[in-house]
């Protein structure tokens, strides 16, 4: 449970860019809805701030990379800090540990550093969304979308139940990171889903101080020179307590799979202000206009 004592509102999110060849992905420009060119850092930080986070550790394996993160982040109204994670230090999790003291034993929004959002939804980001979830449930959050078992060695996978009386929410009861279509088929099939298709992580959750807790002891016992994943603790969490996964209205891409930049920024366009004018490309695009017609 996020408090026992009183509603507790995300107001801190921590991005990991410190993952080996994620070096360049923060700086990549695209154009946002307004068709103003941006760094796919900047984009990750209008959604926080529109979701009402209003500070952002971002973790980094270099200091050297932090006035040029700076640069990318631009004029945002966020307090943004940088935190190395150790160079000793190994995995997802080392990587969110290194936000322990920004963290203070707070819940937090952690979003991953490769992925960009898009909403389906007119009036809420999908990180205001996730929000919202852990606000009411006031417990350990991830969001998730349904996903082809082509694509589970790419993603955490959970297995679960959907929520008495509600559509888009899941009671989780396992978590596998990158499972194969076999495991998956035998231990994580959650009703209502397509053939062949799992609850996948979006790359967002709400983090608790349990799971923190987690992570630390994990790391002590095992040493920086382990790679500590985030999947192992909340598979142990999903048997401990509380812990729901949502379905948001909206989709995630991966920038770090073939062409995922490209589908980002289709999708935004789609999206904003110039979406008459993409299609109207698009099109051309498969169906161009031939010299002598």
């Amino acid at each position: 449970m996020l408090s026992n004592k009183a509603v507790v509102k995300i107001s801190k999110a921590v991005i990991t860019a410190a993952g080996p060849g994620q070096e360049q992905l923060p700086l990549q420009t695209l154009m946002n809805r307004k068709g103003v060119p941006c760094s796919t850092l900047s984009v990750q930080l209008a959604e926080l701030a529109d979701s009402g986070i209003k500070e952002v550790a971002v973790v980094i394996d270099d200091p050297e990379r932090e006035s040029l993160l700076r640069h990318a982040a631009g004029a945002s109204e966020l307090s943004i800090i940088f935190v190395k994670q150790p160079p000793e230090a190994k995995g997802f999790g080392h990587a969110i540990l290194s936000a322990t003291d920004f963290t203070a034993n707070q819940p937090f929004l952690l979003m991953v550093g490769d992925h960009i959002y898009v909403t389906d939804d007119s009036e809420r980001t999908c990180a205001s969304q996730l929000i919202e979830v852990a606000h009411r449930e006031q417990c350990l959050v991830s969001a998730v979308q349904s996903t082809h078992e082509s694509q589970l060695r790419q993603f955490g996978t959970i297995g679960g139940a959907l929520v008495s009386g509600q559509t888009r929410l899941y009671d989780v009861n396992q978590v596998e990171e990158k499972p194969t279509p076999t495991y998956a088929e035998q231990h994580l099939l959650v009703p209502g889903q397509r053939l062949a298709h799992y609850l996948c992580f979006f790359g967002m959750h709400v983090i608790t101080p349990e799971v923190m807790e987690l992570l630390r002891r994990e790391a002590e016992q095992f040493g920086p020179q382990k790679s500590l994943g985030l999947s192992p603790a909340l598979n142990h969490s999903a048997g401990q307590g509380k812990y729901l996964a949502a379905q948001l209205q909206g989709r995630r891409f991966d920038l770090e799979q073939p062409y995922g930049l490209l589908k980002a920024q289709i999708a935004i366009g789609l999206q904003g202000t110039d979406r008459e004018r993409l299609l109207t490309e698009i099109l051309e695009l498969f169906a161009p206009v031939r010299a002598d017609a």
